[in-house]
């Protein structure tokens, strides 16, 4: 890993942390190697298709009269040691908007909240302006879910940067989720040994 000064966590570590700790612990303290799962390579097929799409839609799907879009916005931040690529934000008279692309018929998820308010935290300190709320958009239902980014949500989001940064400082390997079903479809589940 690199120096602690220097690495920053992905803003998919939060969802994946929240998804099963575990994740991160075979990404960054005892990395293996990991096999993408064919849910994984039709996202990023899905993600040109819906951006494409994107560009044509109105504003007003997202309850707003007018803004800017900007696509894959490479976002980072040394105080919150943290990094990602959001889809979309939207910047507009009514604010900053952070949109995230998600590719499942299922309705948002924990992670996917907590994914959307690290990016909302990441967009306040580039901006300069606080986020009050994003956007999970979901294909192929075509569904956007509007997701409010309350205090007590980014700090929560803050507390599961800690408890990142936690588990790497003290490499200690985490309970998995209790949710098993969610490891059929895992790229590291060979590696758990329990189950």
């Amino acid at each position: 890993m690199e120096k602690e000064s220097d690495f920053r966590f992905s803003v998919t570590d939060v969802k994946q942390f929240l998804y099963c700790p575990r994740i991160p612990y075979f990404l960054y303290v005892v990395p293996v190697p990991k096999h993408s799962t064919a849910k994984m390579d039709l996202g990023k097929a899905e993600h040109e298709i819906v951006e494409e799409l994107e560009e044509r839609r109105l504003l007003r799907k997202y309850g707003l009269d007018e803004g800017k879009r900007d696509f894959r916005v490479r976002l980072s931040s040394g105080r919150l040691r943290l990094s990602g690529i959001l889809d979309l934000l939207i910047s507009g008279p009514a604010g900053h908007f952070p949109v995230e692309f998600k590719f499942s018929s299922r309705k948002p998820a924990l992670n996917h909240k907590y994914q959307l308010a690290a990016y909302g935290l990441l967009v306040e300190e580039a901006m300069g302006a606080p986020v009050h709320q994003g956007y999970l958009y979901f294909h192929p239902l075509k569904q956007i879910y509007p997701v409010p980014l309350t205090q007590g949500v980014k700090d929560f989001t803050k507390r599961i940067l800690r408890n990142l940064w936690d588990q790497v400082r003290t490499q200690r390997f985490p309970e998995g989720t209790r949710q098993l079903a969610r490891c059929r479809e895992c790229e590291y589940r060979l590696y758990c040994g329990d189950r």
